[in-house]
């Protein structure tokens, strides 16, 4: 099988990736990171030096970023649920959500945890903070605009919602999503009915006694 995803089902950006394969049911072969596997993180470090997962190999080829990977499969790899649109005013919507949700939900979510990884004395209470309140804000703009709209960029699922959907998931249990802002919590509800994103949930499910904050028993 010529693809291969270097990955572990935890992860939120290796999730992304994830939802585009099963999407469309792409024959893929998983490579698990973890310790127990050393040879296999001996040959992601190699192929990627940086070590940040997820990354995409395909007959010698190196893709890496979810975002590309999402992009390659759907150029390379086409199935029924196209992911970029074939418009460009269409596609750069879709573009722009997928950075929104990587950089403004992803982001700040993943200072919070890592602060908590942190030994107490390493810890940034100010930019603990920061992260937070750039939640705060990006979950009303959010909500505003999901007052209109099914899926993040419009009314097909897309790359925008590959990256949404563990973003959102994870946001919530970091920065607990207020219920007043009731159009996200319905689209993060969608998202969680989403076949291929249930999948990716339910592989990772195991996992969630690592999650530093505590994960909550609901999703």
């Amino acid at each position: 099988m010529s693809l291969q995803l270097f990955a572990h089902p935890f992860s939120s950006y290796c999730q992304k990736a994830l939802i585009a394969l099963y999407e469309n049911n792409t024959a893929f072969t998983f490579r698990m990171l973890s310790p127990e596997d050393p040879a296999t993180g001996q040959e992601f470090a190699a192929l990627w030096p940086i070590k940040r997962f997820p990354i995409l190999t395909d007959s010698g080829r190196t893709i890496v970023e979810a975002t590309t990977i999402i992009e390659y499969l759907d150029h390379c790899y086409p199935g029924a649920v196209r992911l970029i649109p074939a418009n460009a005013k269409d596609a750069i919507e879709v573009r722009m959500m997928d950075r929104v949700f990587d950089n403004y939900i992803s982001t700040p979510q993943q200072r919070v945890v890592f602060d908590a990884l942190r030994k107490p004395e390493a810890r940034d209470a100010q930019g603990v903070a920061e992260a937070r309140a750039m939640l705060d804000t990006t979950y009303a703009w959010l909500d505003d605009l999901m007052s209109s709209r099914e899926w993040a960029a419009g009314e097909r699922f897309s790359l925008a919602d590959c990256a949404a959907a563990p973003a959102l998931f994870y946001a919530d249990w970091t920065h607990a999503i207020d219920r007043k802002f009731g159009n996200l919590h319905a689209y993060r509800s969608r998202l969680l009915a989403r076949p291929s994103f249930a999948r990716a949930v339910d592989e990772a499910r195991v996992y969630r006694p690592f999650f530093p904050l505590g994960a909550p028993d609901r999703d």
